[in-house]
């Protein structure tokens, strides 16, 4: 009897638009989800995750852009926190495509294929490449993660619909907020390539969604102007929120996490991190 056909897959978690770079630019996080895709004759879904269990499940839909899932059990497990900002729709999408692909090898293109589920390439860039992405139009330019630059997470309970945070922003925006952005991303992207933290820092601020959805997520909001009160270089919200990005060099992260933490008593999560540079693999 032959082995059952098995493809097993690991994809890192994003953060999108890094304060200025808003669609544009992303970087992959270390938390992980992976997935484990069997051959058994029947189809299933086995997870802890509260994520629905039957053919809705994103992961199982997007598996089955490529081949159909009824003789296939997947086992899911996840680091991602579901609450909104950390790519873990981009994760799951990419998981589905990738094994799908491993198992049944159509040839098809799992970027493209990702970016049509989701509707934005940013996280699904990150997720796939690893490092720290840009996206221009089907292009993508990767940067690697600066040595000695982490992360802190905090992670609300309460999410925020990307539908509302959309909604939120305004149709036009002023000259000068838009001249301003272009200045910190290019600033931010300088700092990232040569590793520069005064760069990184300065490059962090925002003008074009932001502000616009603070009202949204008003704690969030409030705590990520503390940033360099914490000994944080700045502070981004990830994604469309609520999820807030504390960037700290190496030697300051534990002190940034500790101060986080009565701050966040009750209402989110604090989690340290780090820029992945590995994208999705196959294992």
């Amino acid at each position: 009897m032959s082995a059952a056909r098995t493809a097993r897959v690991r994809v890192p978690a994003s953060t999108a638009n890094l304060g200025p770079g808003f669609d544009v630019m992303a970087a992959a996080l270390s938390p992980r989800l992976e997935l484990e895709v069997r051959e058994t004759g029947s189809f299933a879904v086995h997870t802890e995750l509260d994520v629905p269990r039957d053919r809705s499940n994103l992961l199982v839909r997007a598996f089955e852009r490529l081949a159909p899932a009824d003789a296939f059990e997947f086992r899911i497990d996840s680091e991602i926190p579901l609450s909104g900002g950390l790519g873990s729709s981009a994760a799951a999408v990419l998981a589905g495509l990738l094994a799908a692909e491993a198992l049944v090898g159509s040839g098809a293109d799992v970027r493209a294929e990702a970016v049509a589920i989701e509707g934005h390439p940013d996280n699904v860039a990150a997720a796939l490449d690893g490092g720290f992405v840009i996206c221009d139009g089907a292009a993508t330019h990767r940067i690697d993660p600066p040595p000695g630059l982490d992360g802190v997470l905090l992670v609300p309970a309460e999410p925020v619909r990307t539908e509302r945070a959309r909604a939120a922003l305004p149709a036009s925006v002023p000259l000068a907020d838009a001249v301003f952005n272009v200045a910190r991303a290019t600033t931010l992207t300088l700092g990232l390539a040569t590793g520069d933290p005064e760069l990184i820092a300065s490059g962090l601020r925002d003008r074009l969604h932001q502000p616009h959805r603070a009202h949204l997520y008003p704690r969030s909001a409030a705590i990520l102007q503390r940033a360099a009160d914490i000994g944080a270089l700045g502070a981004t919200i990830s994604g469309a929120g609520p999820t807030v990005l504390f960037w700290c060099a190496e030697d300051r992260s534990a002190q940034v996490a500790e101060a986080l933490g009565p701050l966040a008593e009750g209402w989110a999560d604090v989690l340290p991190v780090s820029f992945e540079p590995g994208g999705a693999a196959l294992l």
